[in-house]
């Protein structure tokens, strides 16, 4: 009996220890099981991510090489590409390996890096919207307003703001038990999609971090609404050759306003979840925005056409000599 019994207790702890093994790390599911597919996604992603490299670093280059640039816009603008290259970089896709696997540690390294570079992005778009009203609604203070060291503050705010959300959320995560499943169904960790995979209740959890998430976004895009309406309200009532120019530098600024917010305002407000728009969503957030950004601050923008001119001219004039 007393033998019969050692083997219960023995198989009790095995067992036990079984099911409370640590995961030490995460399987990508990917974005399709087809080889085809893959490789037709992959020549899609390369051509995409050389697009966003190409067009970031030249409005980062332009901006840091031409004087004319070194206004509170520009430079905000360039941290916007940075940001921009950052995620993409982050987020990028491993399409030919069988096992697309990442640690448990990198995926809480990529689960820091997207909030710090999200909650960041999400601040310095209000800070652009806000430059943009002090130049539209108080032109005649805007140098006092948004002088060096303002900037500088915004920019510590920013990147402040950033780094306590991602901290935030991680906390979340870090602490949570991960003993079962590790199949991550997408092709970077997702902080709602790894929660899931938790050996524990996490229907709380799953608040919290939407609430955590969505107060951000939502009082964010609030400000940015607000801060647009009262200086398209004011453009109104000025010459029409002076409101040309900065309706098409606003119609920029609301472009990527809408990008970046308006699918994070759709999905928080959609009470059902969908796999396939989630996915939508990471590749859009991943590949087509932070392409966007670069065209259409280029492409609307006069002085930055007129600074990427000069820049080529340069280029130009270097090699000759």
């Amino acid at each position: 009996m007393k033998k019969v019994t050692e083997a219960a207790i023995s198989w009790n702890e095995s067992t036990s220890e079984t099911n409370n093994s640590i995961v030490t790390e995460f399987i990508f599911l990917g974005l399709s099981d087809s080889q085809e597919l893959q490789i037709f996604l992959f020549v899609l992603f390369l051509v995409f991510y050389g697009g966003i490299v190409f067009g970031n670093l030249l409005i980062v280059i332009t901006v840091v090489s031409d004087s004319h640039l070194h206004s509170p816009m520009y430079l905000l603008l360039a941290n916007l590409s940075v940001i921009d290259l950052s995620l993409s970089s982050v987020t990028a896709p491993d399409f030919f390996s069988q096992r697309k696997a990442i640690s448990f540690k990198g995926c809480l390294v990529q689960i820091f890096l997207l909030h710090f570079f999200g909650g960041s992005e999400m601040v310095i778009l209000i800070a652009m919207g806000f430059d943009r009203y002090v130049a539209i609604c108080r032109p005649l203070h805007y140098t006092t307003i948004m002088c060096g060291s303002a900037f500088v503050g915004i920019m510590a705010v920013a990147w402040g703001i950033g780094f306590l959300h991602s901290v935030s959320q991680l906390a979340f995560a870090v602490h949570l038990p991960f003993c079962g499943p590790n199949e991550v169904d997408s092709f970077y960790c997702d902080l709602p999609r790894v929660i899931k995979l938790a050996c524990t209740d996490t229907y709380k959890l799953d608040i919290m971090v939407i609430v955590n998430s969505g107060v951000l976004t939502v009082c964010s895009f609030v400000l940015l609404i607000i801060s647009y309406t009262i200086i398209l309200m004011t453009i109104q009532h000025r010459p029409s050759d002076r409101s040309s120019k900065a309706l098409s530098t606003l119609t920029a600024h609301i472009t990527v306003v809408l990008l970046f917010f308006g699918p994070c305002v759709f999905i928080s407000a959609w009470p059902f979840p969908i796999k396939s728009l989630d996915k939508f969503l990471a590749v859009f957030y991943s590949v087509i925005t932070p392409l966007l950004n670069p065209i259409i601050y280029t492409l609307r923008n006069k002085d930055m056409k007129t600074a990427i001119r000069r820049l080529r001219k340069w280029d130009v004039h270097s090699i000759k000599s």
